[in-house]
Formats: structure tokens, sequence, C-alpha cells
């Protein structure tokens, strides 16, 4: 006996949504940790230059371009 098309559609949507239930817990935790970990890195440097990690985490958290941001900016993110 064959299963019909939606029911597997179904099944797929169902685990789909449980791996993401169990993956976005794990994925807030880490970005809790990537953020305290970047945030020691300009601490410790906050004239730059800054890794490509760096810049990206910087960028992405101000919403501009990391050759943009400022120096008060940098440090409002290191805390």
């Amino acid at each position: 006996m064959k299963i019909r098309r939606r029911v597997r559609l179904d099944h797929r949507l169902a685990l789909q949504k449980q791996t993401r239930d169990r993956n976005g817990i794990r994925k807030r935790e880490e970005r809790d940790r990537r953020d305290a970990r970047i945030a020691a890195v300009i601490k410790a440097n906050p004239e730059g230059p800054f890794t490509p990690a760096v810049a990206s985490w910087i960028a992405d958290k101000l919403g501009k371009p990391a050759a943009k941001a400022t120096k008060e900016d940098i440090l409002g993110l290191a805390g």
C-alpha cells in the first residue's frame, strides 16, 4: 500500500517543526555565547583592526557597514 503524497507532506512538515523547535533553543544559546565572545574581543582591542568575523558581527548589530561604524558605536556594542 502506497503512502499518499499529502500524508508524506504532513509528516515531513511535522518533523520540520519539531526540528526547528529543538534546534532553535540551541541556536539562541549559541548566539548568546557568540555575542559575549565577540564583545570580549572588542573590549580587548577597541581600536581595531577587526577580523572579518568581528566586523560582520558589528555590521549586523548596527545595521550598517562595519567601515562606517564609529568608535562610539563599537564601544556601545561591547557594553
